[in-house]
């Protein structure tokens, strides 16, 4: 086959993947979260595990479970206490918002600003209340499917040495296609690890600042810089700049905003730039630019749920073009320093 043809071919196969994986996205993005889910419990169960080494796995599995539920319960509770809050401050933070709305107008018209009250009359709040009732239905559904398939994964586990080694019939294959498993594994369960440790720490020193300035709900602003410290680059960003607005919303002055501002950024950037890149070593040996990109591309296909997995999604993405001979070009463009390799077994590495 020529080289024309068989970049055709590539081409073609290519959209149709893209094409396939944003058709049944609604499929598809749930089992990819269920999956991460599933290494979280199972990554954290091997450490209990390791820390515990007189209990059994079964006991460290459950451990492990426990803990994850009743991490999602708290954050449920705080979300659950935030809106609460919103609902009781709601005057206050109403009369702020129109105070700065008549601000902002007077910089560029001599008329009189519109209030939120008259903005969210315009805006059709029955179409608005429809719609977040959607999403929130939305969002069960896909809860529901994400516990469902993290329940089977768990079930199929024992199974899926034997599938791989009826996948590949020869010795040296299936050596390699294990390893290779294997590899992404470790390197999907590190960087999980470590936006974890990472994005806690973040979200822990921000929710000192914002409670030393007195934010109402920090704890739930805390969650929201947890969570979005797991999108790149972008994610510490707006996770910086949602708790900045909502105190200009709170407060009538401004230095308590720029104490955030400034506290909440020291923390994102001093534990982004230091501290992770040290914990993460060579797991994520992805280009800065093609991770940006990829966030871009992985949120139209999947949307959020998309931004959130573009990183290991690309990791495992890139570790698999590295075996074929014909598409490790496509690795080492996406790789950081053009070795796609690092972070593989020895024997998942294509032979020279």
């Amino acid at each position: 086959m020529d080289t024309a043809t068989r970049t055709g071919i590539m081409i073609l196969a290519s959209a149709t993947v893209i094409v396939g994986l944003y058709w049944f996205r609604e499929v598809l993005a749930p089992f990819a979260l269920a999956v991460f889910l599933w290494l979280v419990i199972d990554g954290f169960a091997d450490k209990i595990e390791g820390w515990l080494r007189i209990i059994p796995r079964w006991f460290a599995l459950s451990l492990a479970l426990l803990m994850v539920t009743l991490a999602i319960g708290v954050i449920g509770y705080v979300i659950i206490d935030t809106a609460n809050g919103l609902v009781t401050n709601s005057a206050a933070y109403e009369a702020r918002l129109n105070e700065l709305t008549a601000s902002i107008f007077a910089l560029f018209s001599q008329d009189t600003a519109p209030t939120v009250g008259q903005l969210l009359t315009r805006a059709n709040p029955a179409r608005f209340l429809a719609a977040l009732a959607g999403s929130l239905q939305s969002l069960t559904s896909d809860a529901l499917f994400v516990a469902v398939y993290v329940g089977f994964l768990f079930g199929a586990q024992a199974n899926f040495p034997a599938k791989l080694a009826g996948m590949f019939r020869d010795p040296q294959r299936l050596a390699k296609a294990s390893a290779l498993v294997g590899s992404m594994r470790v390197a999907i369960e590190k960087y999980l690890w470590v936006q974890t440790v990472t994005a806690a720490a973040t979200a822990i020193g921000s929710w000192v600042v914002m409670v030393a300035v007195g934010v109402d709900q920090a704890l739930f602003w805390a969650f929201v810089i947890f969570l979005l410290n797991y999108v790149p680059t972008i994610g510490p960003i707006i996770g910086t700049i949602f708790p900045v607005l909502f105190a200009l919303v709170q407060f009538n002055t401004y230095w308590e905003p720029m104490v955030i501002l400034a506290g909440v950024g020291f923390f994102q950037f001093s534990i982004g730039t230091f501290l992770q890149p040290r914990m993460q070593g060579d797991s994520m040996n992805l280009s800065t630019l093609v991770v940006i990109v990829t966030l871009s591309i992985w949120g139209v296909i999947w949307g959020i749920p998309g931004m959130f997995l573009s990183a290991p999604l690309t990791v495992m993405l890139m570790m698999v073009l590295a075996q074929m001979p014909g598409t490790r070009w496509i690795a080492v463009i996406l790789s950081m320093d053009g070795q796609p390799e690092k972070g593989l077994e020895p024997s998942a590495k294509p032979s020279e």
